[in-house]
């Protein structure tokens, strides 16, 4: 038996992590690692994060293509509609305030299920309606936590506002600048998608099973909260702190790189050059940083790219979240919310994967290969 499972290994490779593995096709992300190049449905991440927005890159991911003026408008008063909570998701926010803010926004999408008038239809069309509705109300449902877990009321949307000024608005009780809204907007733009990564695979696997995007989305946002996945925006943060001057970057780098420790905000599970969106975060915190009056965090923040250019051809380099949590940081957000934040941004992503799915669904239902005990005879308990 023994050199019967030995054979049997042989000829099976093992990918931990299902890495290199394609599972399925899917028309709406393309990644090459090498390059660094990212589309969203043959759109390169550059033009999206320059010269689109956070509303038409919704549309562009949920429906393929990009909307004209009507059809944007139409979406974005669609997004703004959806924005009220209904009040007993606030009770439930309520009731899990000191949770943390990922908990909590788990629980708060698992609860919505129950006023979703279309919950359990899973057609294309209505999986769209609720994912423009999930996208809408996911950053309700940060804000509203914000201010209920510090005993204030939460603050009502303005419809007004787009939605990353809207977001921003919530969450800090004043109208961003434009400046800065629109850095909030690129930020939810180069979130919106990335392929078959932990959270999205995992919502597939919920859908595969015939679920509803509800609890797709809920799993999703379960996996996201793993400090594997989500966590890195706000490690670059303590990072950044604890660097303290520029100056001390290099030294700090030298140390890290001497444990075998991981510098935050560098590496890539699927980059080997340099992540396409850090370039676009990495402007804006240089004028965020300026307008705050707080230089320093772009300034330690470029030390450190300068220290870890020697592990650039080792395929370490700087990722999209280096620079995303300085951004929150400087916008006043608490740090447990920056996960929370990646969410806001990744919904329709997370949306369309579910739509994908469902479209051509089959059980994901990988193997494991098995290496526990040989063959054994059951003792009674009595002869134990």
């Amino acid at each position: 038996m023994a050199e019967e499972t030995e054979k049997i290994a042989e000829k099976i490779d093992i990918h931990r992590g299902l890495k290199g593995v394609y599972f399925d096709r899917s028309a709406v992300c393309f990644i090459d690692g090498r390059a660094g190049e990212l589309r969203y449905r043959g759109y390169s991440i550059h033009d999206l994060a320059v010269q689109s927005t956070f509303e038409e890159t919704c549309y562009l991911l949920m429906h393929g293509e990009l909307p004209s003026r009507i059809q944007l408008a139409e979406f974005d008063a669609g997004m703004k509609a959806a924005r009220a909570l209904p009040a007993p998701v606030l009770d439930v926010i309520r009731a899990v305030r000191t949770a943390h803010p990922m908990d909590v926004l788990r629980t708060a999408v698992s609860a919505l299920a129950a006023f979703d008038p279309e919950v359990a239809d899973n057609s294309r069309e209505a999986t769209l309606r609720k994912g423009m509705r999930l996208t809408s109300q996911v950053p309700m449902i940060v804000a509203a936590h914000a201010h209920i877990r510090a005993d204030r009321a939460p603050i009502a949307p303005d419809m007004k506002l787009g939605h990353a000024a809207n977001f921003l608005y919530m969450l800090t009780g004043k109208a961003p600048s434009a400046d800065t809204a629109r850095l909030m907007d690129t930020d939810m733009i180069l979130h919106a998608e990335h392929g078959s990564n932990a959270s999205t695979f995992t919502a597939r696997v919920v859908a595969g099973t015939e679920a509803n995007l509800h609890a797709a989305i809920t799993a999703a946002i379960a996996a996201l909260s793993g400090p594997a996945h989500g966590g890195a925006a706000e490690n670059v943060m303590h990072m950044a702190k604890e660097v303290g001057d520029p100056a001390n970057a290099a030294e700090y780098v030298k140390r890290k790189r001497a444990n075998k420790e991981a510098v935050m905000g560098f590496g890539h599970r699927v980059y080997r050059a340099e992540d396409p969106r850090a370039r676009h975060m990495r402007a804006g915190v240089e004028k965020l940083s300026r307008e705050m009056g707080q230089p320093q965090w772009y300034q330690i923040l470029e030390a450190l790219v300068e220290a870890m250019k020697p592990y650039s051809r080792h395929g370490v380099n700087v990722n999209v979240d280096f620079y995303a949590g300085v951004v929150y940081y400087l916008n006043g957000i608490p740090a447990d919310l920056f996960v929370p934040i990646f969410a806001v941004g990744r919904m329709p992503g997370w949306a369309v994967s579910v739509l994908e799915q469902m479209e051509n669904n089959i059980l994901i239902r990988p193997l494991t290969l098995y290496n526990g005990p040989e063959p054994r005879e059951y003792v009674t308990l009595d002869k134990r």
